[in-house]
């Protein structure tokens, strides 16, 4: 059941047309905790760099589906 509200939640990332998108929905694409992407932002030692937006982490599309496919960032 909560898989079917995530997924009614989260669109595919396909799909998805921002630029960028919150940590939530980041951490949702990646499988990984929130948290887990607020430390890579913090540490600066993971995969991805976020961007900030009025103070606010943001996290690019484009970055999550090369990372995705494989092709790093």
């Amino acid at each position: 059941m909560q898989n079917a509200t995530a997924a009614a939640h989260f669109p595919p990332l396909a799909q998805e047309t921002r630029t960028a998108i919150p940590t939530e929905n980041a951490a949702y694409y990646l499988s990984r905790r929130p948290q887990t992407l607020r430390a890579w932002a913090c540490m600066e030692n993971g995969p991805l760099r976020p961007i900030r937006i009025s103070g606010r982490l943001a996290w690019r599309v484009a970055d999550l589906r090369s990372l995705l496919n494989g092709e790093g960032v």
